[in-house]
């Protein structure tokens, strides 16, 4: 009886035989199948490559189907996000093939996480975009460990200006700006952080060698300024949004004098006067007039670098620097025609406080300059803040 396991029509105790080896290929078939090989491998590289990773789909100069998420570093209902979500609300009307819009907050670190996570990660195609503050700015001129960005590896899209004033309390003793030199007792300053926007106050004071003390730790400007109606404090400043309900009825009483403005840096890069506050000596006029000369040297560098990052371009937006750059150049064009419609202007006056919106040809470069931050600036910065304020860079 034959065994299951044994294949039909072999007799049981047979070895069955080794199946025939297949012939050896000839020498042509060889090289013909190498020559396939090596064609296929070529148009794998080649179009392979390009599925694997494609061509941006914005390079066309039409954003159909995309939508533009913007990255906004802090917590909502703040002025950052108010500002961002209202660009984005109105910018994506203006982009061809009209886009979604999508803000995404990501607060934490002062800004810095979000920033941080832009940086490492942002999409490359011109559809994400970092919205940038002074905020963010200033951690990254100071060095702190926790920065991992660079604007260095970013592209400005469109960028937003805003101003502000230096005011005293005139009980203080304050009429003028004589009365922020040879005191018999310092004036006391309110602040918020040495280390965020008022770093650009604390430098103005160090460059006039003011007689200013400081107390740091108020929850924002508004319980400055209400302190300083008390009493508790001795000068202060507000950016332009807020000069009109916490500065001008004040000033109109005589409770509080009106100093100096900031002022703004024009196309070469000098301080010149805020439009809205034309008639406001600016601090390097202040300093001519307490001095009898025009301010120069490392402090001044240092005032004017601040100036341009936390002021002229405060606000702003930005793309990874291998953005392509027909996206780029059309976001920017976007934005440039949208600053430039009378209507957007009439809506945008209190969100943008009077100051344009600016992406014409020449501001890449102009920011480029305003972010070449010097090493002797950043040194002296940090030099001010351990001296006079006991405050050590981590």
């Amino acid at each position: 009886m034959k065994s299951s396991l044994e294949p039909p029509g072999q007799i049981p105790g047979d070895v069955a035989p080794e199946p025939a080896e297949p012939p050896a290929p000839s020498r042509r078939t060889v090289i013909t199948a190498v020559a396939s090989f090596a064609a296929l491998g070529a148009v794998t590289a080649v179009f392979g490559g390009r599925l694997l990773n494609p061509p941006s789909s914005t390079e066309d100069g039409d954003f159909s189907g995309e939508t533009l998420e913007f990255l906004i570093p802090l917590a909502s209902g703040g002025g950052t996000d108010t500002w961002a979500r209202f660009i984005g609300t109105e910018l994506v009307s203006r982009v061809p093939g009209r886009p979604g819009f999508a803000p995404v907050n990501e607060p934490g670190g002062e800004g810095i996480s979000g920033t941080n996570r832009f940086a490492r990660s942002a999409r490359e195609d011109g559809t994400e975009l970092l919205v940038g503050t002074a905020s963010t700015v200033v951690p990254w001129v100071l060095g702190r460990s926790a920065v991992r960005y660079s604007f260095d590896d970013l592209q400005p899209i469109v960028v937003n200006g805003t101003g502000g004033v230096i005011y005293a309390r005139t009980e203080a003793g304050v009429r003028g700006l004589e009365d922020l030199v040879g005191r018999s007792a310092p004036l006391e300053f309110g602040g918020i952080s040495a280390t965020g926007l008022d770093i650009t106050t604390l430098v103005a004071f160090d460059l006039l060698e003011a007689d200013v003390t400081s107390t740091f730790g108020f929850e924002g400007r508004g319980p400055v300024n209400l302190a300083l109606q008390r009493g508790e404090i001795d000068i202060d400043y507000q950016t332009t949004s807020s000069y009109g309900p916490a500065v001008a009825g004040i000033a109109k009483e005589g409770k509080a004098t009106v100093l100096m403005s900031f002022g703004q840096l024009d196309d070469a890069g000098q301080v010149v006067r805020d439009p809205n506050f034309p008639d406001v000596p600016t601090v390097p006029e202040a300093y001519e007039q307490l001095h009898g000369a025009q301010p120069a040297g490392e402090k001044y560098e240092a005032y004017k670098t601040l100036l341009g990052l936390t002021y002229t371009y405060q606000k702003s937006l930005w793309v990874p620097k291998g953005a392509p750059a027909r996206a780029v150049d059309l976001l920017r064009s976007s934005c440039a025609q949208l600053g430039a419609d009378k209507g957007f202007q009439e809506k945008a006056a209190k969100v943008l406080g009077g100051y344009p919106l600016v992406a014409d040809p020449g501001m890449p470069a102009r920011v480029r300059d305003a972010y070449s931050v010097s090493s002797s600036v950043r040194a002296y910065i940090s030099e001010l803040l351990a001296a006079k304020y006991n405050i050590h860079v981590e």
